[in-house]
């Protein structure tokens, strides 16, 4: 943390229920009333064995620890009235969503790279309806909750996020889940550039690769795009607030 520094996101005072939350490089003062969790793309492709980044050579052994994590987190959320918000990452059973040959999505996205590689898994990754496009059963929404759905790794493009979080009043988001260096840091970049304040609790993500680009995704939000904190820190912060 900066010594005693504080950020406080205009009319984050005027709220009836305030917290401060721990936070670098400033701490913040957050209202519970324009506050959501955003969980990203906490499917089986992204956090279980079998599933598109298991398949595909990443290593997934730091997954299930985000999961415990973020259990905490939607326990605390939940209790404190705060909308949870879930996105889950992927395309069509035909894949037109996925954009063909004319989009670099076709060459870049390593599920679309892997089917190609592996012919037997044509139409599994990532695709509505199947089970690697499903949420982790850990982390399985609850009545009130949002689910969203996008084709790209920022949950802002061609999807209704903002329209979502302006017409509760949200400016603030709090971010966990997979992949730190992808679609959580891409998300929390266009969050910034919309201008909500764009929180990362880092021990409830994970990323995918090597451990270096959780470091570097953390450091360019930290000094560029937002904040980071802690899961310990989020509970000690909105723990304080009566259940809603």
């Amino acid at each position: 943390m900066d010594g005693d520094a504080l950020i406080e996101p205009a009319g984050a005072a005027n709220g009836a229920r305030v917290v401060t939350l721990r936070a670098r490089p400033e701490s913040l003062r957050l209202a519970a009333e324009q506050t959501a969790i955003l969980v990203v793309d906490m499917q089986n492709a992204y956090a279980s064995p079998g599933g598109y980044l298991d398949l595909a050579g990443f290593d997934i052994a730091g997954a299930k620890g985000a999961i415990d994590k973020i259990a905490e987190v939607l326990t605390v959320a939940r209790a404190a009235g705060l909308p949870v918000i879930y996105f889950q990452n992927g395309w069509d059973a035909d894949y037109v969503e996925a954009g063909g040959p004319g989009s670099p999505n076709h060459f870049k996205s390593n599920a679309l790279k892997t089917m190609r590689k592996r012919p037997e898994l044509a139409g599994t990754l990532l695709a509505r309806g199947g089970w690697d496009y499903e949420l982790v059963e850990a982390l399985a929404p609850q009545p009130g909750d949002i689910r969203l759905h996008k084709t790209r790794y920022s949950g802002f493009f061609n999807s209704q996020l903002d329209s979502v979080l302006r017409a509760r009043g949200i400016r603030n988001i709090v971010f966990v889940g997979i992949a730190t260096n992808v679609c959580v840091e891409s998300t929390l970049r266009d969050a910034f550039h919309l201008e909500y304040f764009g929180v990362m609790l880092e021990d409830a993500t994970h990323q995918a690769g090597p451990d270096f680009v959780q470091q570097a995704a953390v450091y360019n939000i930290e000094k560029f795009f937002g904040w980071v904190s802690s899961v310990a820190d989020f509970t000690a912060a909105f723990s304080q607030l009566p259940e809603s």
